[in-house]
């Protein structure tokens, strides 16, 4: 399992021949809805002059469609692993999964997760000193 495609290479002629960025749009979106049966509402674009080929990634999942930019050819269409493991890291995955465009479940996740640092760190120092403490109270009662 791959966590992004292999990017493919195209035979880069003249970067001034590509085809319209809107026409290699209209070819992954028609690409997602007639052979996937797919959302085909797009996300981003990645565009790599130098290997002759855009990336579409899609917003409501994981798929990235490999575009020649020269004859709009499909090159590669595969599974952005990245982009999953991304979201869950981040905690938008929630926002993902209620399909929202806002952040919110984001910025709780962080809060939270900071939160729950903060308070690790306050109790691991107090259960690192604590004992060092009453060993030294002990040691002077003693003597």
């Amino acid at each position: 399992m791959r966590l992004i495609p292999k990017t493919q290479k195209t035979k880069v002629e003249n970067p001034l021949e590509w085809i319209p960025v809107e026409r290699i749009m209209e070819i992954g979106t028609t690409f997602m809805m007639d052979s996937l049966q797919k959302s085909h509402e797009i996300d981003r674009l990645d565009i790599r002059p130098d290997k002759g080929i855009i990336k579409i990634v899609f917003k409501y999942h994981f798929t990235e469609v490999q575009v020649d930019g020269y004859s709009g050819e499909i090159l590669s269409v595969s599974q952005r692993n990245s982009d999953l493991i991304e979201k869950i890291h981040d905690g938008s995955i929630l926002d993902f999964l209620l399909k929202s465009d806002s952040e919110n479940s984001k910025l709780v996740y962080s809060t939270l997760t900071s939160l729950a640092l903060i308070i690790l760190g306050i109790s691991g120092f107090y259960l690192w000193y604590n004992p060092k403490k009453i060993k030294s109270i002990k040691k002077r009662g003693y003597s």
